[in-house]
């Protein structure tokens, strides 16, 4: 519905850990195979096979986590005509694979460069903020028990499910959370989509409720064509517990600073606030 692209939120410090969590996301990215020129739209199915095999070796699988044992066959990344045609050789795995450590790599992992850009904007629109109030230590580990959280809520809602559940969208969604309990009036420029992009500066609580509203909805399957293809359940987790998480910092969390200009066609009240 609408597209962040600042938050009117200094911080006193230099996020360290939402910095390195985006190189890394992004690193890890260009490193997964083929994904570096899949800008140019090529995926022949060596290309797809490749990816397959690689996103079952590293990404969570839902099955895998709540019956901790892995499958019998697996993609091996190479191609083979069988009976049907071309396609992607399966075997038994030739390697050992921790499920519960697939939650960590899998927070890496993502599909598309939409799916990466995407991630990374929200996290680096709000996650400096949260880093900034709970430091660096705390904050790296709030998103990895939000990224957690969101993996294995998903797993439970979808336990038969095999096909690899990637990004590192469960752990953003609690980041959000964790802003809206924090930050609920600070302002956030967005752009609306009405015909063309307008600029407008909403407070957090609307951005980021209407975000959450939206993922509650298409997680019952509402809203669009084929819900299952993203995790929007792991959205609804990581978000709820992100909420959890910051609630005991707020009563001491300062307010953002008193917005000037215009907000809604209107100047608004020019007071000042220190912090």
């Amino acid at each position: 519905m609408v597209i962040p692209v600042h938050d009117v939120n200094p911080v006193r410090g230099t996020p360290w850990v939402t910095y390195a969590l985006i190189a890394a996301n992004v690193a890890v990215f260009l490193s997964m195979p083929g994904m570096a020129d899949s800008l140019t739209g090529a995926a022949g199915l060596a290309r797809q096979c490749d990816l397959q095999a690689y996103l079952d070796h590293w990404a969570a699988v839902p099955q895998e986590l709540i019956h901790h044992r892995m499958p019998r066959l697996v993609p091996t990344g190479e191609v083979g005509v069988g009976p049907h045609g071309p396609g992607c050789v399966v075997a038994a795995p030739g390697y050992d694979k921790s499920p519960e450590l697939s939650v960590l790599t899998a927070m890496f992992l993502h599909g598309s460069w939409l799916h990466l850009l995407g991630n990374m904007l929200f996290l680096w629109i709000f996650g400096n903020n949260i880093e900034d109030r709970m430091g660096h230590l705390r904050f790296l580990l709030f998103y990895g028990v939000c990224g957690y959280a969101a993996t294995y809520g998903f797993a439970l809602f979808d336990a038969g499910s095999a096909a690899p559940l990637i990004g590192a969208s469960g752990a953003i969604a609690g980041v959000l959370g964790a802003y809206l309990v924090l930050y609920p009036r600070a302002r956030v420029w967005v752009l609306v989509p009405f015909l063309v992009f307008l600029p407008l500066r909403l407070p957090a609580w609307i951005v980021l409720g209407l975000w959450f509203v939206l993922q509650a909805f298409y997680s019952a399957g509402q809203g669009v064509s084929q819900a299952g293809t993203v995790a929007y359940v792991a959205h609804v987790v990581g978000f709820l517990a992100g909420m959890l998480l910051a609630w005991p910092l707020k009563p001491g969390t300062p307010p953002p600073p008193e917005p000037r200009g215009i907000l809604f066609g209107r100047r608004t009240r020019q007071t000042r606030r220190s912090w």
